[in-house]
């Protein structure tokens, strides 16, 4: 009886987990750059009173779906798509080294350079500052060239270049952020080769029609684990009963 019941509420927490790991990507499906999050169910060992052994499950939500999502053209200079493996790298708001598809930028007012969720992005010595400008233009290999106010079209200066790292090989996981970190901390090193199709932009790799039916799955098996958890009360009353002294 007693394993029953927790086999059933480890179920009902795990459901209850990849149910909001769902709706979070239901939320996220317009994200720019967004990658659809995972639930991973893991085992947990327990020592219960005397010599029995129960098993919980634990559940993690720091996987995600790694696939590119559909690159659509916007001709905005400032809109950036980066190819293949490569991943455009940002000071998170701890300060550390952190990585994102998210390559809708704009210049603050302050001149830094951020992503359209707020992350600086990095160039070769920290977050890139933006002076004035008449216009600006990003290379495929990630050089920023501007024409300052009054200066000639024809004869751009070279800013800085934004880093792109490839976590192929390295141990990432996905922050509560939605950047991409280091596991353990760290930095990825750059990618002299990597690339970015400018004027265009990623958009989620979340698939709405198989989220939606994950739902309805994961909504089906918690009403399982809910009714465990009513056929153990069952049990345990009629067990009671059973043991009632005769009035």
């Amino acid at each position: 009886m007693d394993r029953l019941v927790y086999t059933a509420l480890s179920g009902l927490r795990s459901q209850a987990a990849a149910q909001a790991t769902i709706a979070n990507n239901i939320a996220n499906a317009s994200t720019t750059g967004f990658r659809a999050e995972r639930t991973s169910f893991d085992r947990l060992v327990l020592q219960g009173s005397g010599f029995e052994t129960r098993q919980l499950s634990a559940e993690e939500v720091d996987d995600f779906d790694r696939t590119a999502g559909t690159i659509v053209q916007t001709a905005r200079p400032l809109d950036i798509a980066a190819t293949g493996d490569a991943w455009i790298a940002v000071q998170a708001a701890d300060g550390s080294e952190a990585y994102t598809r998210r390559g809708d930028l704009s210049v603050a007012p302050s001149g830094v350079l951020e992503t359209g969720d707020g992350f600086p992005v990095m160039g070769s010595g920290g977050p890139i500052t933006v002076p004035p400008y008449q216009s600006i233009a990003i290379a495929a290999d990630g050089t920023i060239s501007i024409v300052p106010p009054g200066g000639d079209p024809n004869q751009p200066q070279v800013l800085d270049r934004i880093k792109l790292a490839s976590p192929e090989g390295s141990s990432t996981a996905k922050g509560l952020d939605n950047l991409l970190h280091v596991k353990g901390g760290g930095a990825l090193p750059g990618d002299l080769d990597a690339k970015v199709q400018t004027g265009a932009l990623e958009q989620s790799n979340v698939n709405l029609t198989q989220a939606l039916v994950d739902m309805i799955e994961n909504q089906r098996s918690y009403e399982v684990q809910a009714n465990l958890l009513k056929e153990a009360k069952t049990m345990d009353e009629s067990g009671a009963s059973l043991m009632r002294m005769p009035a």
